[in-house]
């Protein structure tokens, strides 16, 4: 209600109506914000038994995986990941990776859910929030997991595809500065408030996703990410997945070593040249 409507009404002897709200979002970034690992390693075992991945590939890739898990996610080493690993996927059906990633999906996902990120997504839709997923991974992925956690809308990568299959082209690359055109973007068709919004994100690359809303949550920062948020005025989190029992973790770690080599960046290939 505008300030000369709220006068009017109050010269004719009305109670004024209470200001319309204006209307925030919550964007979520998913690996290692929302999930603790990537969407693709959460995979990893499924695509195996699928018989869309070799035990050759994965072993082949999963330094440079292991890297982006437990180090800064900076462009240069996602870059390095994706260029090494991205061959992977060109050929793969899309119709057998949607039907894996739907059976498997609770027990690839259920374990590696942040539970802070859960209480977060709760919140925000109680207080009549829409909460969106925006990821670098492919769309395959990510729309189921952002089904599974009540997520309102999703901004994820579209690969390009031909008989079914992908091509190894990539129509658009949800990443870095795209990610935050593509928020603008959806915010102007749902009518979103960009300056009452909150992104979260563990990523330095995701800057412009917590610059373009007016509330940044920076999760599990490494030292120059918190710098970076001190500077900006973003807040730091902290999230922790429930710890396994002592003596599943050695079983655990190496099923991660094997399984941790696959795509980072769910499906997401090379850059297009600009």
């Amino acid at each position: 209600m505008s300030n000369t409507d709220a006068a009017a009404a109050a010269s004719a002897g009305r109670t004024p109506e209470p200001a319309e709200r204006p209307r925030a979002a919550a964007f979520f970034d998913l690996d290692k914000t929302v999930i603790a690992t990537s969407a693709a390693t959460a995979f990893a075992r499924p695509f195996l038994l699928g018989g869309l991945l070799s035990r050759r590939a994965m072993v082949r890739s999963a330094g440079a995986q292991i890297a982006f898990l437990f180090g800064s996610a900076t462009e240069g080493r996602t870059e390095r990941v994706r260029a090494q690993l991205s061959s992977m996927v060109t050929g793969w059906d899309v119709d057998q990776v949607s039907a894996i990633v739907a059976e498997s999906l609770h027990e690839s996902i259920d374990a590696v859910l942040y539970p802070q990120a859960l209480d977060l997504i709760s919140r925000h839709h109680a207080a009549g929030e829409d909460v969106v997923v925006v990821s670098a991974s492919s769309e395959e992925l990510v729309h189921p997991i952002a089904a599974l956690i009540g997520a309102d809308e999703v901004i994820a990568s579209r690969m390009g595809v031909a008989d079914g299959r992908y091509t190894g082209e990539i129509a658009f690359y949800a990443y870095g500065p795209a990610k935050a055109e593509a928020m603008r973007e959806l915010a102007g068709r749902r009518g979103y408030d960009l300056a009452a919004s909150s992104a979260y994100t563990d990523s330095a690359t995701d800057a412009p996703m917590l610059a373009a809303v007016g509330h940044g949550y920076v999760v599990n920062p490494d030292r120059a990410l918190r710098r970076w948020a001190a500077r900006e005025g973003w807040t730091p989190l902290v999230f922790r997945r429930h710890l396994l029992p002592r003596a599943v973790r050695p079983v655990a770690a190496a099923g991660a070593i094997v399984l941790g080599g696959v795509l980072v960046c769910a499906l997401v290939h090379k850059r297009r040249s600009r």
